[in-house]
């Protein structure tokens, strides 16, 4: 018994009529019913009742039926599955991303390819730095990361997203020359020559060696005197009283209670973000999402 068979018989059995079904199949009557007969033979009984004027399902064919139709469409659903994967329309996609692109970028990218590819089934790991995100590539633990360049792996494509300046976030208690009663003006950041700073702990942190630089340019070197894994712990110790923080301003979509925001009158260091991803990566599912993202919104 083959799907050819079974399809056979189900356009007899819903037609009636062998002519009428050799026509529908685009076959000649002869082997429409030399087929029919096979698959009766294979399965030891009659499947059709022939007269002259009519044609009618016997006993195992009326039983037939239902299980041909079922397994004509489960075939057909799998064969439209597979043609789904295999042009990227199907599939699942992990992404990792920083704690802040969590916040303002991540959002965009899932609205975007919702939209393009809603049969894409997207999970998430944050809050994680570039390094992190690197080595998680390069073990394939995820297939797409949203990160700040410098990328070092070359292994690794990337597209530049956006480039944000660094913003002071600074305890709303924090005095500052530059504070204004109805809200927070723009800061000289050489007036912080004196604060503690609260930084990323990973080394390799972009935005800490962004930040470094920043401070440097204004004329001091940043006493880093707490330090965390997380932006969200970064914003809690600052909120906390326990110094000052300079973030890409992305930070700016997210509120946290005792923490108050500054623009930088002078500092011209900035931070991208990027989408960074395996170059040999043969995933369907990744080659489609990437151009939905890499075109201009």
């Amino acid at each position: 018994m083959d799907l050819r068979q079974l399809r056979y018989f189900v356009t007899v059995a819903r037609t009636r009529h062998f002519g009428r079904a050799a026509e529908e199949l685009h076959i000649a009557q002869s082997p429409l019913s030399q087929a029919i007969r096979q698959l009766e033979s294979h399965l030891g009984a009659p499947l059709f009742e022939r007269t002259t004027r009519r044609v009618d399902l016997t006993a195992a064919g009326e039983a037939l039926l239902p299980e041909a139709v079922r397994i004509l469409e489960s075939v057909s659903a799998a064969r439209d599955q597979v043609s789904r994967v295999a042009a990227g329309d199907l599939g699942s996609l992990r992404v990792g991303a920083t704690g802040l692109a969590t916040y303002r970028h991540v959002p965009d990218l899932v609205r975007r390819l919702s939209s393009a590819l809603p049969g894409l089934a997207l999970t998430f790991r944050t809050e994680m730095l570039t390094p992190d995100l690197e080595a998680a590539l390069a073990d394939h633990r995820i297939d797409l990361a949203v990160l700040r360049p410098p990328v070092r792996d070359e292994s690794l494509d990337t597209h530049v997203l956006a480039r944000e300046r660094l913003v002071l976030a600074v305890p709303s208690t924090f005095p500052t020359t530059s504070s204004t009663p109805d809200g927070a003006a723009p800061v000289d950041l050489a007036e912080l020559a004196d604060a503690d700073f609260v930084v990323y702990a990973a080394p390799g942190s972009v935005v800490g060696a962004a930040a470094d630089r920043a401070c440097r340019a204004a004329g001091f070197v940043p006493r880093h005197t707490h330090e965390a894994g997380q932006t969200s712990t970064v914003l809690a110790l600052v909120a906390a009283g326990l110094g000052v923080a300079l973030l890409p301003e992305s930070v700016l979509a997210v509120s946290v209670s005792g923490v108050r925001y500054h623009a930088l009158t002078s500092s011209e260091v900035t931070t991208d973000v990027a989408l960074a991803w395996r170059s040999d990566d043969p995933s369907p599912a990744l080659a489609r999402a990437l151009a939905v993202l890499l075109e201009e919104p």
